[in-house]
């Protein structure tokens, strides 16, 4: 089985690309293949709304959602990464989102079954909305939501450092989502 972290930080190596990583080493430790796929370098326009996906089967716009947009639909897990960007999360990642959901809708193609939740990383505030934000495409995406012992929010980033490794309670709490993940998409594999 597949998942894939999609991370929407544009920061080269930075908290949000740790905690995904982390995620995604864990599930490979667990025999899982996993795949990590940064948003940095790559253009993902906002949606049209448009509706042309309906009429061509795919979206109308030129850029790099297509390849993403094959990698989420093939995928078994999906998990999201967000820095808190004003208490909501990355520009990036809600554009390719708000794209994957209208493609989707209106190609025929479906997200639900997949299994998978968001990690967030901040500084001081605004974990919880952009937590809940990303909650709320899981579940309008019809998609599996394991939990974990609390919200997987990482505290990090004073000043920009890449500092997520402190965060011990956050971390465990990464942990505990990709173990219940993990059992989640076997007992999913089986059926």
């Amino acid at each position: 089985m597949k998942v894939i972290g999609i991370v929407g930080s544009l920061r080269p190596k930075g908290n949000t690309e740790f905690a995904l990583g982390r995620a995604l080493d864990r599930l490979a430790s667990q025999g899982f293949e996993v795949e990590l796929i940064p948003l940095r370098g790559k253009t993902i326009l906002p949606c049209l709304g448009c509706l042309g996906c309906r009429e061509k089967g795919a979206c109308v716009q030129e850029d790099d959602f297509a390849a993403v947009f094959e990698k989420v639909m093939a995928a078994d897990g999906i998990i999201v990464g967000s820095p808190v960007y004003v208490s909501s999360a990355a520009p990036p990642l809600m554009a390719l989102l708000d794209r994957v959901t209208y493609v989707a809708r209106n190609t025929g193609k479906t997200l639900a079954g997949k299994i998978g939740a968001p990690i967030v990383v901040g500084r001081r505030a605004g974990h919880n909305f952009t937590f809940a934000q990303l909650l709320l495409w899981y579940f309008i995406s019809e998609m599996i939501i394991p939990g974990s012992s609390y919200w997987n929010v990482v505290m990090a980033g004073a000043a920009g450092a890449r500092d997520a490794d402190k965060d011990e309670e956050g971390l465990r709490t990464i942990d505990r989502f990709v173990d219940n993940m993990a059992t989640v998409l076997r007992k999913m594999a089986t059926r």
